[in-house]
């Protein structure tokens, strides 16, 4: 433990908040709460022997510690939650995709929409959600929509552009599928009174819907109505048809929510099948992540921690398998949500068993086609990979190739760049640049080997994935110092190959000749792709460098110019020319300097472009 985590772990107050582990980079590793953040956050540097393989890996990496006080622990719970869905911290349980489930939103205007949406405006609308199956949600919607003249139209109607007749009616109104209340025809009391209805219809109340209906039908239908009656007959057989799809579940009328969760190894499938009157209304699956080595309990409460964060309707009853961790702060969070009491059963026999045996099938049976679906992904090989095993007699698909380059001019500014492609595709996130540090002068066989050398040393220092094949920018001078590198390192047994610009050659190790790979050859287009992206990376690279060298050399004889106001005068402008071409007064506005400074920039700036132009 270093010293500056030891100093904080004293001053930690001895009070209930959440705290944050963070690595050398500064990157959340783990977020937890705390009833009392002291005792909790020094018990993980305590007996540190007796943590389970996860813990321990996670304390071990652990040099920085944040931490938030709050109120309770209710708050500290729902800052956890929030903070582990923002920073997605690799130690916590993840649920995957949450950021993007769907929902139904009733909007709160006099004449309110229902609409589909991904997301959550504090605006006053109701939501219902989040839906993990999309197609059941359109299918709803579809429902509703035949049901309930709901107006489809985005005007702003009220009292004034009503009165005004700013809008018209559209066809929705004249095939029965609005009321009109762009033009008045229907009032606010009575198009409320339709939403009231949706509502109910949201949360499985139905026989309240059919009943209103039936009675509307037979009172326009004795009245001599009978288009309307028909118009009643149809919104009543579609929910009808709904209501066959809801499954008869209990024999009371509660509305519960039951819990199970399936796992393997790191994965796990939480599934919640919503029980509203009696009644199946739906079922969500929610796939997670780093779980292994958790406990039954604390997965519960983690998942539902998570998923009632982002859903609005907290049912009285919540069956799960066994009680979550820190289920009394849960229940009382939950009852905040709720305004009403909640509880957590774990039924041991009887229609709740029941159900929640059906629910744990359901999420085996989801993991277990994830994980296929996964290994699926992996089996799948590219044509072109394939083709370039081939061609280069690989004794595996390289899925994973690294390609290096270098760039300089007459050795000035050397850089080195490495770029990542997985299954035929620019990985971009796994790019790397590097700076030619040990290399004097002009040789570019050198700068290619400490550029391997470096990357593959780092990866093998981190017990880090290797490539299935390094892709060197050169020819049988390059692959050699490389192979130097990886002999070095241990690691000769990583496949390596040099594509030569001039004639498009191939070579290898053990080959003096290249190869004799056809022009047309998927394999060898593939590897002039990735070549041709390491050498677009390293000129970009080497580019910036010079630039930044040149524009830094021109200010910093400028007296009262230090690096922040470089930043800024590059952050507000886009070049030099555009420094020369911009007025003293403006630079001084945007870079807070004095006007004597900016007129001394623009004119170095003005002598910089000319020098530039003339040669």
């Amino acid at each position: 433990m270093n010293k500056a985590l030891e100093e904080k772990l004293a001053r930690i107050p001895r009070k209930p908040g959440v705290y944050l582990f963070k690595d050398t980079k500064g990157k959340t590793l783990y977020i937890g709460k705390a009833k009392v953040l002291k005792n909790r956050v020094r018990s993980y540097f305590l007996n540190s022997t007796s943590h389970p393989p996860k813990v321990a890996s996670l304390v071990r990496k652990i040099q920085d510690l944040e931490w938030i006080v709050t109120g309770s622990e209710v708050e500290a719970l729902l800052t956890e939650a929030n903070l582990v869905k923002e920073e997605m911290p690799r130690y916590n349980i993840l649920l995957r995709d949450d950021k993007s489930f769907p929902y139904i939103r009733i909007t709160s205007e006099p004449f309110p929409r229902v609409l589909l949406t991904r997301k959550v405006e504090h605006d006053g609308s109701k939501y219902f959600g989040p839906y993990t199956d999309v197609k059941d949600l359109r299918r709803t919607l579809r429902v509703l929509h035949k049901i309930f003249p709901i107006r489809s139209c985005d005007y702003n109607l009220n009292d004034t552009t009503i009165g005004e007749k700013r809008y018209s009616v559209c066809l929705d109104y004249h095939i029965k599928k609005c009321q009109g209340p762009c033009e008045g025809l229907v009032s606010e009391g009575v198009y409320q009174e339709m939403i009231t209805d949706v509502v109910r219809f949201l949360h499985g109340g139905t026989s309240h819907i059919r009943r209103r209906l039936r009675k509307k039908m037979e009172q326009a239908s004795q009245e001599m109505r009978y288009e309307e009656a028909a118009l009643y007959r149809d919104q009543l057989t579609s929910v009808e048809k709904f209501s066959q799809r809801q499954s008869k579940a209990t024999a009371t009328f509660d509305d519960r929510d039951i819990i199970a969760i399936a796992e393997e190894g790191n994965d796990a499938c939480g599934v919640v099948v919503r029980v509203r009157g009696g009644k199946i209304v739906g079922r969500e699956k929610v796939f997670m992540t780093g779980v292994s080595e958790e406990t039954e309990g604390r997965m519960i409460s983690d998942f539902i921690r998570q998923f009632y964060l982002i859903t609005h309707f907290v049912p009285g009853e919540i069956v799960v398998p066994s009680l979550p961790k820190d289920g009394a702060t849960l229940t009382e969070w939950l009852e905040s949500k709720r305004e009403r009491c909640v509880k957590f059963i774990v039924p041991q026999r009887g229609e709740k068993a029941r159900l929640l045996r059906i629910t744990r099938q359901n999420a085996d049976l989801l993991l277990r086609e994830q994980l296929r679906k996964r290994e699926r992904r992996k089996e799948l090989v590219p044509a072109m990979v394939a083709q370039l095993q081939e061609d280069l007699n690989l004794s595996v698909p390289p899925r994973r190739i690294e390609a290096f380059d270098i760039s300089n001019i007459q050795g000035s500014q050397p850089v080195g760049s490495m770029v990542c492609f997985v299954d035929g595709k620019p990985r971009k996130r796994d790019y790397r640049k590097f700076i030619i540090r040990a290399v004097e002068g002009i040789d570019d066989f050198a700068m290619m080997r400490e550029v391997v050398y470096r990357r593959y040393a780092r990866l093998k220092s981190e017990n880090a994935t290797f490539p299935d094949l390094i892709l060197i920018d050169g020819g049988k001078g390059q692959l050699g110092m490389a192979v130097s590198a990886l002999r070095e390192l241990g690691l000769s047994y990583i496949p390596v190959a040099a594509l030569a610009k001039r004639l498009e050659e191939i070579f290898l190790p053990e080959h003096r000749e290249p190869q004799s790979i056809p022009k047309g050859s998927p394999g060898l287009i593939l590897l002039r792709q990735i070549r041709d992206e390491a050498h677009r990376f390293a000129l970009s690279f080497h580019r910036n460098r010079r630039a930044k060298k040149v524009t830094a050399s021109i200010f910093d004889e400028i007296k009262g110019v230090g690096p922040s106001t470089r930043e800024k005068l590059f952050g507000e402008f886009a070049d030099l020319k555009s420094i020369a071409e911009a007025s003293p007064k403006s630079v001084k506005t945007k870079t807070g300097v004095s006007l004597p400074v900016a007129k001394a920039i623009v004119e170095r700036a003005v002598r910089a472009v000319r020098k530039k132009e003339t040669n």
